[in-house]
């Protein structure tokens, strides 16, 4: 027996939002799947609010940093990563969610869903031209930084414990590794 996955457009899903049949579900649409997102322990919470913090004081003005927030996708996707920093000011997202145009990088923190996150949403993000992706495996307390994108994937993949990191659109910006995950 063959299984068919009956496929939503962003545009299906936006009026599945605002019939409010989704209102007490955590989902995100991934290339036209609807997808159940798990629930986020207490260390995703702390690291990740501690990092929005952190960028926002190093970005300042040059970039808007948002939290769980969606960002629209070309290839029917809709994902909330834990961390987008876009370009400002937010209120041009009033009509629309951040676009692969307006995103400097993504950064997901990853502990029950860190296969999820170095695979499906890896291939995601590449797909839909996001040229920058970080993962912060809790697990083992390192940074995964995919860069170099290609078609469906990115070539350049560096694991950081310590140090600094510099992300590629603001070379001059200088992230302790060590503060994204202690």
């Amino acid at each position: 027996m063959t299984v068919t996955t009956a496929k939503w457009t962003i545009e299906e899903y936006h009026q599945l939002v605002e019939t409010g049949i989704l209102d007490d579900k955590r989902v995100e649409l991934l290339q036209g799947v609807i997808v159940d997102m798990p629930p986020e322990g207490m260390p995703h919470v702390v690291y990740c609010s501690e990092t929005v913090d952190y960028l926002k004081q190093l970005l300042g003005s040059k970039a808007a940093v948002r939290e769980a927030h969606p960002i629209t996708l070309p290839n029917d996707s809709e994902p909330e990563p834990d961390i987008a920093v876009v370009a400002a000011p937010s209120r041009q997202y009033l009509a629309h969610h951040p676009y692969p145009a307006d995103i400097f990088w993504l950064i997901e923190y990853s502990n029950t869903t860190l296969n999820k996150d170095l695979n499906e949403k890896k291939r995601v993000y590449a797909e839909a031209g996001i040229l920058e992706y970080w993962v912060v495996n809790l697990k083992a307390s390192e940074l995964i930084i995919f860069r170099d994108r290609a078609i469906n994937t990115y070539k350049s993949e560096l694991k950081l414990t310590t140090g600094n990191i510099s992300p590629l659109s603001f070379p001059d910006i200088q992230i302790e590794v060590e503060k994204l995950f202690t």
